[in-house]
């Protein structure tokens, strides 16, 4: 489990594509402080098995549905990525649970300064998903744990819009500062709100 609270920004050092998934290799310090082989690190908030584990990187399989799911297929030598270690017994608990399961990719509407250091940004998300969120809602884009502000409408294909701002460290000190209209990003809802969801369903 993770709270969505990025540690650290790692650099993507190799991403070597195989018959059937990937190894991922990536630059880091931070995160491999307490780390072994075996460990549990969510790479944009896809949480992965460190392997192979050196003073200054970890490598990591990705199977192939998680390729075809996450944004980690489209990742390339030099990509940054956002990092975190799962929680402990003592952590303080400052977001909202995040699983590191991602639900599927969003694509990076738009993000448009609302000055100070501050960003408006708007990712248009898959229409099963539209259910789980709510306004001041979480949401966990690419690990990171935010507070949903607004919800537009589904549009004709059946998507929606999902707004989030963005503060200041969190632009400069995670993978949002490089994000680009049509990025793909990762999307994992409220755990909660499914669980909520099936229990009502079951009544």
């Amino acid at each position: 489990m993770f709270t969505g609270i990025i540690e650290e920004l790692g650099t993507v050092a190799a991403l070597d594509r195989r018959t059937a998934g990937a190894r991922l290799v990536v630059q880091c310090r931070t995160v491999l402080e307490d780390a072994h082989d075996g460990a549990s690190i969510a790479v944009n908030g896809v949480c992965l098995t460190a392997l192979a584990l050196t003073a200054n990187s970890f490598s990591a399989d990705v199977a192939p549905e998680t390729l075809a799911r996450t944004n980690l297929g489209d990742l390339l030598p030099g990509s940054r990525v956002n990092l975190e270690r799962p929680v402990t017994p003592v952590t303080r608990h400052t977001r909202h649970i995040v699983q590191g399961h991602v639900d599927a990719p969003g694509e990076l509407v738009s993000i448009d300064s609302l000055g100070n250091g501050n960003w408006w940004l708007k990712v248009r998300i898959p229409a099963e998903l539209d259910r789980y969120l709510v306004q001041k809602g979480s949401i966990t884009i690419d690990g990171i744990s935010l507070t949903v502000a607004g919800i537009e409408p589904a549009a004709a294909n059946g998507d929606a819009v999902v707004e989030v701002t963005i503060i200041p460290h969190t632009h400069a000190n995670t993978t949002l500062g490089f994000a680009k209209p049509g990025s793909r990003l990762n999307i994992e809802v409220d755990i909660l709100a499914k669980h909520v969801e099936k229990l009502l369903a079951a009544r």
